[in-house]
């Protein structure tokens, strides 16, 4: 039975580091268990249990945030009354300030632990630090259980360090090293205890190191790893144009979103590659990085590159049903840890998605447009030939023409779109489908794909291959037109089935279509005013299901709920259209949604209905940071100032611009064109929003339509 924690014991502090990354409650604390917190390293709990304590029991949560950059969290707590020990008097309710502080570097938990005496007298501070690690894979902390497991884990406590080890059934010892700065007054296999003796105004500094491997912890140790965190991270933060000027909360939305990109962000051989949340999904998914790095293509051009260069080097090569894996195929996720190596799922390297090779492609097409990068696409254009066969063989495959999914093996995603939990893909009536199943948005990402594929080949000189591609690309349009409208409807149908049954749902699907601009003029305006309408649109955002559709829960996963990255795409959808001001309305929801989730967009809320005064509902299991969350500000607010950038002709385009409620002028500075800059200046005058050239290279063409 789940157990109800109180706030200060809610979790929702997160680091991360790499393949590190840590969630822990507003005390700092860790509790593991059937609590879904701890220290994980490679997919792996090293550190499952991390308490402080006063004499034994929690002390007082005064106030808990992480720092503007996301590096360092800081935990402000206070005593309880403690009783005397020996000659020292008793401390006083609230004459003890703890100030706990971490940070993670190079895979090791750094962490200071400041005890401040407020007292007037001298007190005994009886610190108590509880510790265990239960090394287990993430998946089964996520819930899956395992017949067998390796050995117990062993702990070994010796003067100011204890280690604590397992070693796998994948014959991998894993190992977690805890080091104190002294050396505790006791120390066991679970907890260590530190007798302070403090005199009036007077304070004492411990240092703590968790991780595989640790150094020595004392106090220039810690400020130099801190520093070197904090380089790194400033680091991946500093490439890319700047947004500056929207107003205080506007802004502030804008650096935090910016700053999780870049903390979730990894530097890989390969480039920056954005891991997609935490906790579940620590790891480099394909899907999630590449929406990642479209919403991010306007302003920061170089983590696309660093996405398509890491899946290019891990596209498929060979058939397995097991990891859903066939030639061209581009990784749905990659895992490590023991079930991983041991092959109990197939997540190790695994590639059940079917529109992350379109989209793969898709990205590199705009990348392309956005850069004028060519020597990377003739580097990349293997890949992409690959990857463009295997969305040809899969439509020759299929009856329709279509690109569909069925997964290989029951171990695998049953739906592999990105709405892939079990029951987001059904019927009218609410019966689940069978495969192949073809999913309407699917297809519009395999048709730019197609036309991305045409345009680069003519870029190259191969205009045969481009009129091919040309080709088919017409032929699958005209094919997704006649088979996935539906007039009763109004709309665009979710999937066909692999009877060649359609499901006739209403859900936010098609709003990818309008993103690829599939659909002609009139449907996608009947589209958009679907999407606008308060059956899908809940006032913070879109609906993933229509709230009158069988299986509606605005407190499911997929099926009703509201995802900030289906909104932005979605909306920038809309805007495709020239359904921009509803675009800038969709940005204003989801910006007061942010708002009540401290400027941190989750991975999903749910999508009851919004009530005057009543904030969005949250969705208690999500992701926090998500990576395609915070990156939905950024194609939110392109898709409203209607800008667009063509490297090749060295142009800036910007057709009627809007402007989110409550923002009235924006500066975009140091936007990348080519190898010149500019800057831009948005403001509303009236009813409209003008633009104008703040600076910059003047060679550097500016269109503007209002």
């Amino acid at each position: 039975m789940a157990r109800t924690l109180p706030a200060s014991r809610q979790l929702g502090y997160s680091l991360k580091d790499g393949d590190s990354f840590l969630v822990s409650d507003a005390l700092g604390d860790i509790h593991g268990g059937e609590v879904a917190d701890g220290l994980f390293h490679d997919g792996t709990r090293i550190l499952s249990r991390l308490r402080l304590g006063l004499d034994g029991a929690p002390p007082t949560l005064l106030s808990a945030a992480a720092a503007h950059d996301r590096v360092v969290f800081t935990a402000h707590l206070t005593n309880r009354p403690l009783p005397p020990i020996g000659d020292s008097a008793a401390a006083g309710k609230g004459v003890i300030h703890i100030e706990r502080s971490r940070f993670l570097w190079q895979g090791r938990l750094h962490e200071r632990i400041v005890c401040s005496n407020y007292d007037r007298v001298p007190v005994s501070v009886p610190l108590t630090i509880e510790f265990a690690a239960d090394f287990l894979d993430m998946f089964e902390v996520r819930g899956m259980q395992r017949q067998k497991r390796g050995s117990y884990p062993q702990v070994q406590a010796e003067g100011d360090r204890v280690v604590l080890r397992y070693e796998g059934l994948d014959g991998v010892e894993r190992r977690t090293v805890i080091a104190f700065s002294q050396a505790p007054s006791s120390l066991d296999g679970g907890m260590a205890r530190f007798d302070l003796q403090l005199g009036p105004r007077q304070g004492m500094a411990l240092y703590l190191e968790a991780g595989a491997e640790v150094g020595q912890p004392e106090a220039t140790r810690h400020r130099r790893a801190m520093a070197q965190a904090r380089r790194a991270l400033r680091a991946r933060r500093r490439p890319g144009a700047r947004l500056r000027g929207g107003g205080l909360l506007f802004d502030a939305w804008v650096e935090r979103s910016r700053t999780d990109i870049a903390l979730l962000a990894s530097d890989l051989p390969s480039g920056r590659y954005p891991y997609a949340g935490i906790p579940w999904f620590s790891t480099p998914f394909g899907r999630d990085a590449i929406i990642t790095a479209l919403q991010m293509l306007w302003l920061d051009p170089g983590l696309a590159r660093g996405v398509l260069a890491y899946l290019a080097e891990r596209q498929a090569a060979e058939d397995s049903s097991f990891r859903d894996s066939a030639p061209g195929k581009i990784m749905h996720e990659t895992r490590k840890g023991e079930m991983a190596a041991l092959g109990e799922i197939p997540f190790g390297l695994y590639y059940g998605g079917v529109d992350t090779t379109p989209l793969f492609v898709v990205l590199a097409g705009r990348y392309f447009r956005r850069t004028g990068d060519r020597g990377f696409i003739e580097r990349l254009w293997p890949a992409l030939g690959s990857a463009a066969g295997w969305i040809e063989r899969s439509c020759d495959a299929d009856p329709d023409g279509l690109l569909a999914y069925a997964r290989g093996q029951d171990s695998g995603l049953s739906n592999q779109g990105w709405k892939d939990s079990g029951d987001s893909v059904f019927h009218e009536d609410g019966r689940l489908p069978e495969g192949p199943i073809a999913l309407v948005e699917v297809q519009g990402y395999a048709w730019e794909a197609l036309c991305a594929m045409a345009g680069l080949a003519r870029m190259r000189g191969e205009e045969q291959a481009a009129r091919q591609w040309d080709a088919r690309a017409g032929r699958l349009r005209a094919t997704v037109e006649a088979r996935f409208w539906d007039e009763s409807l109004d709309f665009y149908t979710l999937a066909r089935d692999g009877a060649g049954r359609m499901c006739r749902v209403l859900a936010s699907n098609p709003g990818h279509l309008l993103y690829v601009g599939l659909p002609a003029p009139e449907r996608a305006r009947r589209v958009i005013a679907q999407l606008a309408s308060p059956r899908f649109d809940n006032g913070w955002g879109v609906r993933t299901l229509a709230s009158d559709q069988p299986r509606y829960n605005p407190m499911s996963y997929h099926n009703g709920s509201v995802w900030p990255h289906d909104v932005a795409l979605c909306a920038a959808g809309m805007a495709r259209y020239g359904a921009r001001r509803q675009a800038a309305r969709l940005l204003g929801e989801v910006f007061e949604a942010a708002t009540y989730f401290d400027m941190r967009l989750p991975e999903l809320f749910c999508g009851f209905p919004r009530t005057v005064g009543d904030p969005p509902i949250a969705y208690p299991v999500a992701c926090t940071p998500q990576a395609w969350s915070a990156g939905s500000v950024f194609m939110l607010l392109q898709a409203c100032l209607g800008l667009e950038i063509d490297a090749l002709a060295r142009e800036v385009v910007i057709e009627h611009p809007q402007l989110p409620p409550g923002v009235d002028r924006l500066r975009v500075e140091c936007l990348d064109v080519g190898d010149a800059r500019v800057d831009l200046a948005f403001e509303r005058i009236g009813d409209r929003v003008v633009a104008a050239r703040a600076g910059g290279a003047e060679d550097v063409r500016l269109t503007v339509r209002l």
